[in-house]
């Protein structure tokens, strides 16, 4: 059977090893008959650079690289820095922050979903800032100890502004949902991101449409199975 897989926001970290525990199988079982698996970001739960020797990104990379089958890479907002050398070492092919595949005669856009959140003014304007070639160039140029603290921090930082955020601010505003879908011209949407799972229907250019949204991999796994009849979320234990 004709099928492609789509996972995000796994958040890997040496602190959660059943999560890794989890994917691994994951990618065990559900990637011998699959076309291809796409990774929307947030696939670890934070990036400081290529070289950091961190034997779980070692872990994964061997994994990825081992599949019998392409696998995709688009960055998420903790994980926006990993780069070629990483992706060359996994056998993943980085994609741009939005892309359009053309599944079993639909025209499907994916992405990591958080341009998505524009209410969230505050996050934006970061993101902004830190992806700023300039700007990374720089931080990737510091010694690695220096970069592990400052990512602490930033992390910190972000959990703490999050508590004070009103919920619907970190979600996706519609209209900017409803904008980037009538550009790219497609009538299916996934992403991740939100941490909030559902297939939500809409109408986009006068016809019927979809938005698909990946579940974080906290309490159990989530991923979109894309197939020649059908679009599905589904949900399964590590």
């Amino acid at each position: 059977m004709s099928r492609t897989l789509f996972i995000a926001d796994l958040h890997l970290c040496q602190q959660e090893p059943a999560i890794t525990a989890g994917f691994l199988r994951f990618l065990q079982r559900e990637t011998q008959d699959a076309d291809a698996l796409y990774i929307l970001g947030d696939l670890f739960e934070a990036w400081i650079g290529d070289d950091d020797p961190n034997p779980l990104h070692q872990q994964i990379a061997a994994a990825l690289q081992a599949l019998p089958l392409p696998v995709y890479f688009i960055h998420g907002n903790r994980d926006f820095l990993l780069g070629k050398r990483y992706a060359s070492a996994s056998g993943m092919q980085l994609l741009p922050e939005e892309q359009v595949l053309n599944l079993y005669g639909r025209s499907v856009l994916i992405m990591h979903g958080d341009t998505l959140c524009t209410d969230d003014e505050g996050y934006q304007r970061f993101r902004r800032k830190v992806h700023q070639r300039w700007l990374q160039r720089l931080f990737l140029a510091l010694p690695l100890r220096l970069r592990q603290r400052i990512a602490l921090r930033m992390r910190d930082s972000s959990k703490d502004a999050n508590q004070h955020k009103a919920v619907e601010i970190m979600d996706v505003n519609p209209q900017a949902v409803m904008e980037t879908m009538a550009r790219h011209q497609v009538q299916w949407l996934i992403h991740g991101h939100t941490h909030r799972p559902a297939v939500h229907t809409l109408t986009v250019n006068g016809q019927p449409a979809e938005r698909l949204v990946l579940g974080a991999w906290h309490s159990e796994g989530s991923m979109i199975e894309v197939t020649p009849q059908h679009l599905s979320l589904i949900h399964f234990p590590f």
